[in-house]
């Protein structure tokens, strides 16, 4: 299991840079250290809101609150925790993705989804909004399933890892470089991450319990 020291010093080894970081809370004194702390949580963040990481999934249900807006039927305060909302869903729901979906459906952004069917008397995922601390919706005793805000880097997967470090190891090129070759090492270190950006979410797809029935236009509303 990696830690965040260990992103650090891999990082740096990326750059050729034979500093050592013993400890990031509180940096241990040298420049390295010093910078690794500063950057880390912001590539350690960039990359999370990348993708819907397995590892930074959560579920549960939300704290209703008053509802100010005519629009929606129910507001909820999103968790304390969440960075990004992925689905609201019926808590007799075990499954957002079991359902059949037709052919009109596309999934939409952060702040809202596709409208719900009824497929085998099981909900989809129910339209909603997030305005700034709050989601509204139209699901009654709402359960949000969410990317979480995940520090622990022992829960991070391999890959996600080694993508993290390339990551931050573009954002010390500049700083511990300088200069045109800083510049360059930036530069490829960003071409690395997003490398191991592309075979990371691959792998954490394969762990993914999708199981969307695609149909075509003509065969939608059987």
């Amino acid at each position: 299991m990696a830690t965040e020291v260990d992103i650090c010093n891999l990082a740096l080894a990326h750059l050729g840079d034979d500093a050592t970081i013993a400890s990031l809370s509180p940096p241990e004194g040298s420049a390295q250290a010093e910078k690794a702390a500063r950057f880390y949580p912001i590539a350690r963040n960039n990359l999370l809101e990348m993708h819907t990481w397995n590892f930074a999934a959560k579920r549960g249900n939300l704290a209703l609150t008053t509802n100010t807006l005519d629009q929606w039927d129910y507001a909820y305060v999103a968790p304390a925790d969440m960075m990004n909302p992925v689905a609201i869903i019926s808590p007799s729901s075990q499954n957002d993705y079991a359902t059949r979906m037709s052919a009109g459906d596309t999934p939409g952004g952060i702040t809202s989804n596709y409208a719900p069917t009824i497929v085998a008397g099981q909900y989809t995922p129910q339209q909603f909004a997030v305005e700034g601390t709050y989601i509204y919706t139209n699901q009654e005793n709402a359960m949000l399933r969410y990317q979480a805000y995940v520090t622990d880097p022992s829960i991070f997967s391999p890959l996600f890892v080694t993508t993290l470090s390339w990551h931050l190891a573009s954002m010390l090129a500049g700083p511990i470089i300088k200069g045109d070759q800083g510049m360059a090492e930036a530069k490829r270190s960003t071409q690395m991450m997003q490398g191991y950006l592309t075979q990371a979410k691959q792998s954490d797809n394969l762990h993914r319990d999708i199981t969307v029935e695609h149909i075509v236009p003509w065969t939608s509303g059987r």
